[in-house]
């Protein structure tokens, strides 16, 4: 009988990607609550989500045998609430949001592994002065302590940017703030919390370096890290712009510090029977490495990387973990030595009126074997209005490429995106658009 595995917002290149996974015959997936319900959402009613899935699964004419989330909030505490429900490993609601609430995080981190964790402080965005608790020198930037991705992140240089991001902030910031609020009245909060609830922002010291994500699991008390990814900026610094797998940019003494700093943190925090990738930025001249975030579940944006270079995609160990299996990543069996997600940008508020179409895509598989482009924009969008992109520019697309070495990855990238048929219109009263 098969396994029967729901999955989170399940998209079809998810699905895609589920099946390149050894056993998958034996596997029925399921998609939970579906992607425009719980992704493609500005607002996030927490308790409603929570109460449509356990209805879903109670409506469900068999055995639930795994849950398994790759989103941001709410999917990411929804997944592992529900699978602990269901008597599936899940890790627990407190270790997860030590890494969720990014000042707890970030006191936690304080704690475990001192010498990795830049200056840091909490202000409430809706005092009449909050620059006055920050003992921070500009720059620095300033972020709620939970968003989406880069959602209402800023650097901040003086008094005017950090007043202007002060105001977008609390135009903004209750939109996921609220829903974090129900789940943190779950728990028992620590006194050093006393006031940073979930419409509270984080002050961070401004550094710099080569970025790198490690990803792993930790299953029954035992730690792994399966990859190490380069996470590349745009040349504005603002941005990713690529994530490159293997890691290259990075020594392997440096990224064994970065495998060594996210052991110990998830340990002191008593994060277990979950996946996780962590961000590291490696500054070389000081040899210092700062952790950016630990992100509690496989980044699906590596998926297809994995899969590319080491023949499967990292949804295996998520799908082992969920069904209490120890998890296993084969290493090196793919078609390619190296694999990249490229970002597609575009730099301005504007009206999409063409995009890539079935055809164009086809023929980009046709002619670089081992790409896929993937858009995040339909015909008659504007920019600004697209959920969960960050604070600079905006995502149009993004190209998951394989290739024999670094230079031919380039040369793809470059070729592919100088054809591709976008067309923008400006935005009525706007600025022209380009």
């Amino acid at each position: 009988m098969k396994k029967n595995i729901f999955v989170l917002g399940m998209t079809a290149v998810q699905l895609d990607e589920l099946r390149t996974v050894d056993g998958s015959e034996n596997y029925e997936f399921h998609d939970l609550l579906g992607y425009e319900r719980l992704v493609k959402t500005t607002g996030v009613d927490f308790g409603e989500l929570l109460a449509e899935a356990r209805a879903e699964l109670d409506r469900f004419d068999g055995t639930v045998d795994a849950i398994v989330t790759h989103w941001d909030f709410p999917a990411s505490i929804i997944g592992p609430l529900l699978a602990r429900e269901h008597d599936l490993p899940s890790p627990s609601l407190e270790s997860l949001l030590k890494c969720e609430h990014k000042y707890w995080s970030r006191l936690e981190q304080k704690v475990s592994i001192p010498e990795c964790v830049p200056r840091f402080a909490s202000f409430d965005p809706f005092d009449d002065d909050p620059l006055a608790a920050v003992d921070l020198d500009f720059p620095f930037w300033v972020k709620p302590v939970k968003s989406h991705s880069s959602d209402l992140g800023f650097e901040v240089r003086d008094a005017e940017q950090f007043n202007a991001a002060v105001a977008e902030i609390r135009a903004g910031i209750g939109e996921i703030g609220d829903a974090f609020n129900e789940v943190l009245d779950m728990v028992d909060l620590p006194p050093e919390l006393a006031g940073a609830d979930g419409n509270t922002c984080l002050a961070e010291q401004f550094v710099t370096g080569v970025q790198a994500a490690p990803e792993g699991t930790v299953f029954a008390g035992s730690y792994s890290v399966h990859g190490v990814l380069d996470m590349h900026k745009d040349a504005a610094g603002t941005s990713f712009e690529r994530l490159d797998y293997p890691a290259d940019s990075v020594p392997a003494e440096v990224q064994r510090r970065m495998i060594d700093a996210t052991e110990r943190f998830l340990r002191h925090i008593g994060f277990d029977n979950g996946a996780f990738n962590a961000e590291y930025m490696w500054d070389e001249e000081a040899d210092k490495i700062w952790l950016i975030e630990v992100n509690t579940r496989i980044s699906q944006s590596h998926s297809e990387l994995f899969a590319h270079v080491d023949g499967v995609s990292n949804h295996t160990v998520a799908i082992d973990i969920a069904l209490g299996r120890e998890p296993r990543m084969p290493h090196r069996k793919g078609e390619y030595a190296v694999a990249s997600q490229c970002m597609i940008f575009h730099d301005e508020d504007a009206l999409v009126t063409k995009i890539p179409g079935r055809r164009d895509k086809e023929s980009i598989a046709e002619r670089y074997p081992g790409t896929r482009l993937t858009l995040q924009v339909t015909e008659g969008d504007r920019l600004s209005e697209l959920p969960h992109q960050d604070s600079y520019r905006y995502i149009i697309g993004k190209l998951y490429i394989g290739a024999r070495d670094r230079a031919e990855l380039q040369k793809h990238y470059d070729e592919i995106v100088a054809g591709l048929p976008f067309e923008f219109a400006p935005v009525p009263g706007g600025e022209d658009a380009s």
